[in-house]
């Protein structure tokens, strides 16, 4: 149903509803007439019209756009004046039904009574309006930074494809000359890795064991290059399994622990990748790899194109709840530490 519709659907129902009830009081007091249902039903009708009138002014003059103070005076301005205009209608629709009592309808009292109420009614309606309306403009700032965010994501994941594919095809081109059966191996370990990257591409979240997998695949694929140089010590328990994880990220890290760690290194090095559930119920990620960050140096500090990209993408899909730290462990070793929350990591979606 779209705005229009359903603000007159409300606007309908909730007058409709205002004159029943006091129709209902009425016949509960001293019966009821057909001149008395005309009158209540006028002044549903004219309740329905003067809101209206008002929600056109709100929008035609801009008043949504006031600063906060000056909207409240611009409103309550306006209540007051309706609420006048209420009180002469009420009696003027008493007058043409036949209902008006000239002596107790002009008392004072009476009057002050009649623009009190007139000014709760519209005050009340004024509130539920304008509740809707930032309601309905935040979930529409939500939406549309959602939006933005899918942008910005499809945007990163566009990044790390040719990059990790890069990597991967120097790996395979290094074996061609040196081992020709190696480089077969290498190849079939490539195609998954390939067919996963082409797969994964619609997923914000995928299952932590593709991701894992296309880890192995990698890391075997390296080892094939390597030889003796790497060495992989793997820690992952089972619980890890049931989360769901940003895809190409752990396979990111790991990249990165092979470009700018092991790979600078005569003897080679050594990779650690540990997984665990925390206490509160947290994937904890832990790759530990030899090597050294240089703090002056960014494209060492930030391990090249891949770390800010896995920050970013975490603060996208996670907001707070995830964190990513980067740190020198001893003079032999960087440590790379990801969390990331159960309850969010479950959310998956899905491009057209």
């Amino acid at each position: 149903m779209d705005k229009a519709r359903l603000y007159w659907l409300l606007q309908i129902i909730g007058w409709s509803a205002f004159a029943l009830t006091n129709l209902f009081f009425v016949s509960l007091a001293r019966g009821i007439t057909s001149f008395q249902v005309g009158a209540h039903l006028g002044l549903a009708a004219f309740y329905l019209l003067s809101t209206h009138g008002f929600r056109f002014v709100i929008k035609g003059q801009g008043w949504l756009t006031f600063p906060l103070s000056k909207l409240v005076a611009h409103v309550l301005a306006g209540i007051v004046i309706l609420s006048f205009l209420n009180t002469v209608a009420q009696i003027l629709i008493n007058w043409v039904f036949n209902t008006l009592n000239t002596y107790e309808d002009f008392q004072p009292l009476v009057i002050l009574i009649n623009l009190f109420t007139s000014f709760l009614y519209y005050a009340l309606w004024s509130m539920m309006y304008f509740l809707y309306y930032f309601l309905d403009n935040y979930n529409t700032s939500l939406r549309y930074q959602a939006t933005i965010n899918e942008i910005k994501l499809n945007h990163l994941r566009n990044q790390l494809n040719p990059h990790f594919i890069f990597n991967a095809l120097n790996s395979v081109r290094a074996l061609v000359d040196e081992d020709p059966q190696k480089a077969k191996s290498a190849i079939t370990q490539l195609s998954n890795i390939l067919r996963y990257s082409l797969v994964i591409d619609k997923y914000r979240t995928i299952d932590f064991a593709d991701e894992i997998n296309t880890v192995f695949n990698y890391l075997n694929l390296e080892t094939i290059r390597f030889e003796e140089r790497l060495r992989v010590v793997y820690d992952i328990e089972e619980e890890a399994y049931e989360y769901k994880i940003p895809p190409m990220m752990l396979q990111t890290i790991v990249e990165n622990a092979i470009k700018h760690g092991i790979s600078n290194l005569m003897k080679g090095g050594t990779i650690e990748i540990r997984c665990s559930v925390g206490l509160t119920d947290d994937l904890h990620i832990r790759v530990k790899n030899s090597g050294q960050l240089n703090p002056k140096d960014p494209e060492d500090k930030e391990g090249g194109h891949g770390i800010p990209n896995t920050i970013q993408r975490l603060k996208l899909i996670y907001g707070n709840k995830a964190s990513f730290k980067i740190f020198n462990y001893d003079s032999e070793f960087v440590i790379t530490e990801i969390k990331i929350p159960k309850q969010t990591a479950t959310l998956e979606y899905q491009t057209n």
